[in-house]
């Protein structure tokens, strides 16, 4: 997630309750979060835009693709 921000030139905040909009965090930089895991890890992501929605904050991102991987 850090990298999809510097590549955008905007810092990661430290903390991960930070929300998504106020760091300008958009759906395309999710796209681009999703793809870099699915080169990382070989295998395509599965996931719906219902469970999207609900992802608000920094720490939200990172769990969302978290649970991805176990799934």
């Amino acid at each position: 997630m850090g990298q999809v921000m510097k590549n955008q030139d905007k810092t990661l905040p430290e903390g991960d309750a930070a929300d998504l909009r106020e760091i300008g965090f958009r759906s395309l930089d999710f796209s681009e979060l999703a793809l870099r895991v699915e080169d990382e890890i070989g295998e395509e992501l599965n996931f719906d835009a219902p469970g999207l929605r609900q992802i608000t904050t920094v720490g939200d991102v990172l769990d969302f693709i978290e649970q991805l991987q176990t799934s």
